[in-house]
């Protein structure tokens, strides 16, 4: 085999073995990240309780629990980048360039989505690892699997990376590792998209430390949009056990039930913020900041948008052991740039659907509209006028969902009516109603 060539060794090994000067941010050494700064906030508890829908398989789900294996996803978290070419496809700009596409910018979307309850901090090994044979060679393809019987695909472009930094890189200090690609190699993501994670479980590989290889993100080429960066985030949130919320089969074309509501459904265009079930799944939330109503009755509650901190942030109703409906208020800010209709999203989760599948659907408010922001075709334009505003009802299973009106803080004020279920409708169909 070829031997694999990368840049720049001495001094990547020098910050990775000893202590290095004060770091740019959104780098850190990883001995002297291992304690959260001071004033982190505290996070929230993992969900519990009966709106704490049930985990049924140890893949990414929007269950409660979160297998083991991921990558804790509050707290300090730790990556690791690497940079990896190709012969036929050599990098046309420095490591330092590629990473400053998406550093400081993912820890900074981080911190804003959690409230400051995930601190990210990542240690790059600048240099290019120079793969030993062609890009094609490896037959990348969207889907690809990590497959260790075969001497192509992932399996074999992770070996050749952890035989170039096994040597100097102590995998045993890391919860993610992130492979950047050079954007040159393989097809625009306009044409392909081709990025993915490998999560929770081990791929078959062991580093030198005996760590397993898992938790590592492959990003190729280049979204667009104004906040490229995001395509990261959303692969490391898979490492953080969220699933894929749009909907993709044989011979159909993807669906997004979600649209720009969460990032892990569309990572395109302008910047989206996660939803308040993610944050709480996540860790995000405290557990005043979420209200469950599992009985039947009338409660009234008042939503503060997620793009602020406190307040509550997120409603509950569950239906069953898998299935529930949430109510969160959304709002234009830092991390939501489309948000052109503020209000009161309704979605339904399902724990018993697969990554990819829809897990989640939000309840358009106006399905006879076109949208409100219809400016960017990364967005699903129908979706982005689907909160509910204040006189608009959704009912879904004995559930009816009233908002009241706007505060002059900006929360939302919400009705919650529960009865029996009428015998035999589906579990989540969320419509749009006549106001009383």
């Amino acid at each position: 085999m070829k031997p694999l060539a990368i840049a720049a060794v001495a001094a990547t090994a020098l910050v990775l073995t000893s202590p290095a000067p004060p770091s740019r941010a959104g780098e850190a050494d990883p001995v002297r990240a291992a304690k959260a700064p001071p004033g982190l906030p505290l996070a929230g508890r993992a969900p519990s309780g009966p709106c704490a829908l049930r985990t049924l398989t140890p893949g990414v789900s929007e269950g409660a629990r979160t297998p083991r294996g991921y990558a804790r996803s509050s707290g300090t978290v730790r990556a690791v980048t690497l940079f990896i070419d190709f012969p036929d496809a050599p990098a046309r700009i420095s490591t330092r360039q590629r990473y400053a596409e998406f550093f400081p910018a993912v820890p900074n979307y981080y911190r804003a989505s959690s409230y400051g309850r995930l601190d990210y901090r990542s240690t790059p090994v600048h240099g290019w690892i120079r793969m030993a044979r062609p890009y094609r060679s490896y037959g990348i393809r969207r889907g690809s699997s990590f497959d260790p019987r075969s001497d192509a695909g992932y399996h074999a472009i992770t070996r050749e990376i952890l035989d170039a930094t096994d040597h100097m890189v102590d995998f045993r200090r890391f919860d993610l590792i992130n492979i950047l690609a050079t954007p040159n190699a393989g097809p625009p993501a306009t044409q392909d998209v081709r990025s993915v994670t490998f999560a929770g479980a081990s791929t078959g590989l062991d580093t030198d430390d005996g760590v397993p290889v898992k938790n590592v993100s492959f990003i190729w080429s280049r979204q667009t949009g104004d906040s490229p960066y995001r395509v990261l985030s959303h692969e490391n949130a898979h490492s953080f056990g969220l699933p894929d919320l749009y909907y993709t089969g044989r011979g159909r074309a993807v669906k997004t039930p979600v649209g720009h509501w969460d990032p892990m459904d569309e990572d395109w265009g302008p910047s989206n913020d996660f939803l308040a079930w993610h944050k709480w799944k996540l860790g995000w939330l405290a557990p005043s900041q979420v209200r469950c109503l599992p009985g039947l009755g009338v409660r009234t509650f008042t939503l503060t948008p997620t793009s602020v901190a406190g307040g509550v942030k997120l409603v509950v109703v569950p239906l069953s052991p898998t299935r529930a409906i949430t109510l969160e208020a959304r709002a234009p800010g830092r991390l939501d740039h489309a948000v052109c209709r503020p209000g009161v999203l309704v979605s339904s989760v399902a724990t018993d659907l697969p990554s990819g599948s829809a897990p989640i659907r939000a309840s358009d408010a106006t399905p006879a509209s076109a949208g409100c922001y219809t400016k960017d075709p990364n967005v699903t334009a129908a979706l982005t006028d689907a909160p509910y505003r204040t006189g608009q009802r959704c009912t879904a299973a004995g559930v009816t969902i009233d908002v009241l009106g706007r505060t002059p803080a900006g929360a939302w004020r919400v009705t919650v009516t529960r009865r029996p279920a009428p015998a035999g409708r589906a579990p989540a169909t969320l419509t749009a109603a006549p106001p009383p």
